[in-house]
């Protein structure tokens, strides 16, 4: 489909995935560290969840949630990176209407949901803390069942009206996305129409979702703070932080890189676009990439397992050989 005039408006058929703008020159270096980083995200979250759900006594809510979180990264990197990787190898950018929706639907899904499973996980933290001796009361797996269920209610009730509010929109311009992927708002700004309802439900949705999600988490990780420094003992202290050190990290580099882009994007750029793109390709990335990097390293049962597997699969390649 050829763009269309300013005065024409067209029912998009197709769009154009740019890539990188502004390195496009790059684009071929650029997709070596995205495709060894791809790979390893698929391996590691593939063996997490393979060691939590075989394993029977990883099945508490802690490990659960682990799960759950590997199962959401690995959808958000699969949904974004392999046309990401045929943009910068084979310039294959062109992607339906119908098809961009869904990546579009399918990774915001995956971004809210694993906002609210850090939140969960969270919460585990600060029964296990605060109020140890009723955790297997409070979180059975009935209720760590029904918080996963929640998880994927609520992203998709908050994420379903962006489909209709795109598809109300008219174009008038250009099908080319300057992206690697389908973005809402890259989407929403290609519109001649008046898109102040698409931003403002951007907006509250980042408020109401991603900050009050990370406002509960920091609420609840100052209850955990309080409640650790209260413990008598310097080895009950140590303890107890080295339980949350690894659902820390996660938090961290999930919630740091996600204010900018979407406050820049929306209030004027803070800084270069193609510096934010790199960013947007990064985000969907580094977090599923090291996220079982850090529960596998830090989380001594998980790890434990994951030496047992290995030695397995050593022992039977050399009986194999």
């Amino acid at each position: 489909m050829m763009p269309a005039d300013n005065h024409t408006f067209f029912a998009p058929v197709t769009y154009i995935l740019a890539g990188i703008p502004g390195m496009e020159e790059s684009h071929v270096w650029i997709s070596i560290p995205f495709c060894l980083m791809y790979i390893v995200t698929l391996f590691g979250n593939s063996l997490l969840l393979f060691i939590i759900l075989t394993e029977q006594s990883l099945h508490q809510p802690m490990y659960l949630f682990v799960s759950m979180l590997s199962a959401v990264d690995l959808l958000l990197s699969t949904t974004a990176v392999p046309k990401m990787l045929a943009v910068f190898w084979f310039g294959a950018g062109e992607i339906s209407f119908a098809a961009c929706l869904t990546q579009m639907f399918f990774i915001h899904v995956s971004f809210i949901a694993e906002s609210a499973i850090l939140l969960a996980m969270a919460f585990d933290r600060y029964v296990a803390i605060c109020d140890p001796l009723r955790y297997t009361i409070i979180l059975t797996k009935s209720v760590t069942g029904k918080m996963g269920l929640a998880v994927v209610t609520r992203s998709f009730c908050f994420i379903f009206p962006l489909i209709f509010l795109v598809k109300q929109l008219k174009f008038c311009g250009t099908n080319l996305l300057p992206h690697t992927y389908c973005d809402y708002d890259d989407i929403a700004r290609l519109a001649c129409d008046d898109i102040t309802v698409n931003f403002w439900y951007g907006i509250a949705m980042a408020i109401l979702v991603i900050g009050l999600d990370a406002v509960l988490i920091a609420v609840s990780y100052g209850l955990i703070l309080r409640a650790v420094f209260q413990l008598p003992s310097k080895d009950a202290r140590l303890k107890a932080l080295r339980t949350c050190s690894s659902h820390l990290c996660v938090i961290l580099m999930f919630y740091t890189p996600v204010f900018l882009p979407i406050f820049a994007h929306r209030f004027g750029q803070i800084v270069p676009g193609y510096i934010l793109n790199l960013l947007a390709n990064l985000y969907v990335l580094i977090p599923p990439m090291l996220n079982p990097i850090i529960y596998g390293v830090t989380t001594k049962e998980i790890l434990k397992w994951v030496i047992y597997v290995f030695h397995r699969w050593c022992r039977r390649s050399s009986l194999l050989s």
